[in-house]
């Protein structure tokens, strides 16, 4: 029973930290890459799909990211897609491919960029202590119907701290290395 609240437990906080490496790959850092397209949706026919799976997206140099949509109606729709993403940068529409040129980022840039990880690391903290409560919820629930006793329970909500401990603590690591990447010159 108590081991399969401590393995919910670790597959939500590592959840959470999964959804949080996701997230700092949308942040840009001084190398562009096409991840930081990911969280743009376009209309396509109807549904709203990533960009990358209505065109070719590539990164041709460490500023230019080079979109070249498979139906070429579709280039004014990622156009304004993009430009309502608000990334940073204008689109370059020649009318056969989109060019998306980033300029080198400024010192207030990289700062505000870190502020927006440090929010995503805290955003990942919240989930995690929110699994750490569901997990002592079910832990109490099992300690009301007598199938543990007080001193598992207590031994229980323990170790469900150290699962917490670990997590927030891997958090924090990924912030650490992920400011250094932004910052970094």
């Amino acid at each position: 029973m108590l081991e399969e609240v401590y393995s919910f437990c670790e597959e939500k906080m590592q959840g959470s930290c999964d959804h949080l490496l996701s997230n700092f790959r949308t942040l840009r850092t001084g190398r562009v890459t096409t991840k930081i397209l990911d969280n743009v949706r376009v209309d396509n026919y109807g549904s709203m799909t990533p960009i990358d799976q209505a065109a070719s997206v590539l990164a041709t140099d460490a500023t230019t990211i080079t979109i070249s949509p498979w139906d070429k109606t579709m280039l004014n729709v990622i156009e304004k897609a993009i430009m309502k993403a608000d990334i940073g940068v204008n689109p370059n529409n020649n009318g056969v491919e989109i060019k998306l040129f980033f300029p080198p980022m400024t010192v207030d840039q990289r700062h505000d960029t870190a502020k927006k990880a440090k929010g995503m690391a805290d955003d990942a903290k919240v989930g995690v202590r929110n699994d750490r409560k569901k997990a002592n919820d079910k832990i109490k629930v099992l300690e009301k119907d007598k199938l543990i006793t007080a001193d598992e329970s207590k031994v229980a909500q323990d170790k469900v701290q150290k699962i917490t401990d670990k997590y927030i603590v891997k958090i924090d690591e990924s912030l650490r290395s992920k400011e250094q990447d932004i910052l970094t010159v």
